[in-house]
Parts: C-alpha cells; sequence; structure tokens
C-alpha cells in the first residue's frame, strides 16, 4: 500500500496557514531555527519490524487486523511510516523472524520505500522449530557447551544475514540468568557468556558494530547475566572497540536514573544506542514519552551534550530505534506517535543554553540550573518539528492523515481481519 503525494500535499495545504502562524511564533520565541530543522530532517529512528503487530502480555493478545504477514509487507508499513513522517528511514529485522527468501528483492523492496537496514537483532530468547537445544536454562551462559555452540552459530548466522541486506550492526539481548538461589554459579555464568560473545565478536566484520543489551530482570527474575549498564559495560570493554552498550529505557529497576547512565557510557566511549519507549512499572513497553516525557528530554538533554563535546554526528555515529509492543492501539500509530516524541525531546535539548548551564553548574546556582533545563522543556517545539516534516515531503500531521486516509482499513481489506504478524 502507497501513499500518493498528492495526498500528502493535499493534507498540507489544509493545515499550512495555521502551521506557519505556530512556526512564527515559535521562532520568535527561540530566535535561530534553521539548524534545528536541518538536524530534524537528518534525524531518523529505525522502526523494529516486530512493533508492527500486535503485541501482547502473558493473559492475551488482540490481533487488530490487517497485521504484515511477511518480511515485505513489514517493509511496506515502515515505508508507510516514512512516507508519513520522513522520519523512520531504516528497519531493524529480528533473525529468525524475518529471513528473507530473496535477498536482491528484499533490498529492492526497501530501496523503493526509501529505506535502510538497521542493525540486526538475534533470538536467543526462543525455542525455534526444529532447533535442537532448548534455550530454557540460557543461551550463551548454558552450562552445556552444545547449548552455548547452537546459541553463538545463530549469532554469526544473523551477522551473515545483515552483510547480505547491507546492515552494519548486531544487537544481542540475552534472557539468560537465573529464578532461584543456588541454580546457578554467576561466575561461571559469566565467563561462559564472555567467551561465547567473544566468538561472536570475532565474526563481526571490520565496520559492524556490537550492540549488547541490558535487562534488570524478566524472564528470569533472581538473577539476569546482563543486568545493569556496569555488566553490560563489562562486557563491552573487553570485548573490543566495536562493542557497545545499547539502552533500553524500559530495562531499568525503579527510579533509575538513565540519564546519568547515558553520559557515563557516551563520557567511556561505550554508548552505542537505544530502544526507546516508556514504563511505568517495568518493561512495559509504551508509546516513547507517554508517561515519562521530562526523563525523555533530559537523556537528551545528557546526549546533546556528551555527543557535541565529542564532536559526534547526532544522526549517525549512535543507533536510534525503537522497541515497542502494543495491545491496545493501532501499532502503526503508535509508532507515529512515539517518533513525534522523539523528535520533540531531542528538539527540546538542543534549546537547552549550555553556556548558561555551565555558569550556574560552577557557581552551584541550582535553581538557575533548574529554570534552564525547564524552560527549555516547557517551549513547544511542535511547529519545528512539523515544519522539518514539511520541508522534506511529509505530512504536517502524520496520525491525522494516517487516519483521514483510512490506512488500517485498507490494510485489512488487502490482508484480511485475522492476520497475525511473525514475532512477539
Amino acid at each position: 500500500m502507497l501513499i500518493e503525494s498528492n495526498k500528502i500535499t493535499s493534507h498540507n495545504d489544509d493545515l499550512f496557514k495555521a502551521h506557519k502562524n505556530k512556526l512564527v511564533f515559535t521562532a520568535s520565541e527561540i530566535g535561530e531555527t534553521e539548524n534545528i530543522i536541518q538536524k530534524l530532517i537528518d534525524f531518523q529512528i529505525a522502526i523494529p519490524s516486530w512493533a508492527l503487530g500486535t503485541g501482547g502480555t502473558r493473559f492475551g493478545r488482540f490481533p487488530g487486523g490487517g497485521e504484515p504477514r511477511s518480511l515485505e509487507e513489514k517493509i511496506e508499513d515502515v515505508g508507510l511510516l516514512h512516507a508519513l513522517n520522513n522520519a523512520s528511514g531504516a528497519i531493524s529485522l529480528h533473525i529468525p523472524w524475518d529471513i528473507p527468501t530473496d535477498y536482491q528483492a528484499i533490498k529492492v523492496l526497501a530501496a523503493q520505500h526509501n529505506l535502510k537496514f538497521d542493525a540486526v537483532n538475534s533470538n536467543t530468547f526462543q525455542n525455534q522449530v526444529n532447533q535442537t537445544h532448548s534455550y530454557k536454562f540460557g543461551s550463551l551462559q548454558n552450562v552445556n557447551k552444545a547449548v552455548r555452540k547452537q546459541a553463538i552459530e545463530h549469532n554469526i548466522e544473523v551477522i551473515q544475514q545483515g552483510i547480505a541486506l547491507g546492515s552494519e550492526s548486531l544487537t544481542v539481548w540475552l534472557a539468560d540468568g537465573s529464578c532461584f538461589p543456588g541454580q546457578l554459579n554467576f561466575r561461571k555464568a559469566y565467563q561462559n557468556t564472555l567467551e561465547s560473545l567473544e566468538e561472536i565478536y570475532a565474526a563481526l566484520p571490520s565496520n559492524w558494530k556490537m550492540f549488547l543489551e541490558y535487562k534488570c530482570a524478566e524472564p528470569n527474575f533472581y538473577s539476569t547475566t546482563v543486568a545493569d549498564w556496569g555488566q553490560s559495560y563489562s562486557y563491552v570493554k573487553k570485548l573490543g572497540n566495536k562493542a557497545f552498550t545499547l539502552v533500553d529505557l524500559g530495562h531499568h529497576l525503579p527510579n533509575a536514573n538513565i540519564e546519568q547512565i547515558v553520559a557515563l557510557l557516551l563520557m567511556e566511549g561505550k554508548l552505542g544506542g537505544f530502544h526507546f519507549n516508556d514504563s511505568k512499572y517495568g518493561d512495559d513497553d509504551l508509546t516513547a514519552g507517554a508517561l515519562k516525557p521530562y526523563q525523555l528530554f533530559l537523556i537528551f538533554n545528557e546526549l546533546v551534550e556528551g555527543m557535541d563535546a565529542k564532536g559526534m554526528n547526532h544522526a549517525t555515529d549512535l543507533g536510534w530505534m525503537i522497541d515497542a509492543s502494543h495491545n491496545v492501539k493501532d501499532p502503526m500509530e503508535d509508532l507515529l506517535q512515539s517518533v513525534e516524541a522523539i523528535m520533540i525531546a531531542y528538539t527540546q535539548a538542543l534549546l537547552v543554553d549550555r553556556k548558561a548551564l555551565e555558569i550556574a553548574q560552577n557557581e552551584n546556582d541550582v535553581v538557575r540550573a533548574q529554570e534552564i533545563l525547564q524552560n527549555a522543556f516547557r517551549t513547544d517545539v511542535r511547529a519545528l518539528v512539523a515544519e522539518a516534516r514539511l520541508r522534506s515531503g511529509a505530512a504536517l500531521n502524520p496520525v491525522g492523515l494516517y487516519r483521514d486516509l483510512a490506512i488500517r482499513k485498507g490494510l485489512i481489506t488487502e490482508r484480511g481481519l485475522k492476520t497475525v504478524a511473525t514475532g512477539l
């Protein structure tokens, strides 16, 4: 399903006058906006293939119809998102859910939608059909060497899949851990995991990166082999300069200071990227910015400051991706909302007066420092984000146009009401 360009043009024409008035007011409040708008045009957020279908919980899944039935349809759906916001120019695949049957045809299809292939993701947290050994008691940490070998070989296969598609990074997330005291020898589990990661790392092409994700709990609730940023950092530090920590915003204990974690990993040169989502209780995988928009802004505040200090390119030097699982929303609408929230938080962080903040910090002026950050956060920057979309040929109001065009209804007509996307 494609969106005709004249539909976007007509939509934008209807909203243009009101948008222009907002933009003029915003520019009068902020001052120089051209540099910010260009940064927004350049900034792209990858869409994970598994987020295009309805997510679920342990208790149920309620598909909404018209879900992508194949990798080709997942690419088409990301293409729809990118046409609407021009900020979703990459897709992240999860193997074995997304193994192409014709690599060249898949690359051509992605190019037709102006999409690149972001990080490829391995899966050793589920048993697959006809799998020889079970991951019930872990994969890269497993006490059984044959299980570890199987998990290593899978990750190397994922790298080969990524090479064929033009990806340049591998994301590893492990469900390994233990549920009960005494079940696992922590030191041996760490050593087994490190040795397994070393074999995978050795298979990386010279221009690739490995992202090692961490998670404090679930599905194991007594210990997790890569439980926090410190444990991930200890692995990637040992592996080498192609290995980095990946931060998922939902993978922390309650009230963790994620922005401080980000700042330290960035300072150490070991921050690889993000899986954006939001949460209230745990790894809820809710729409980014839906519950904690100020925290999202504070994270971007540290990112902008730290990346600028290192001379890094905001758009390309870290990996940006959404990781969400939806059960009550249209997944496409949820993704559009998440991208919008991320772009808003990024824009607000670009507004922070760095020189004034540094002076306040050096003078221990706590009130002034707080005012500087909150003034940026309370600035309505939606007109700047919309202007970036307008200049790049996307929609001023992506969710509004998605609904006006009845895209979900069209997908249901095309694919059927009972389709269920592959993945989670």
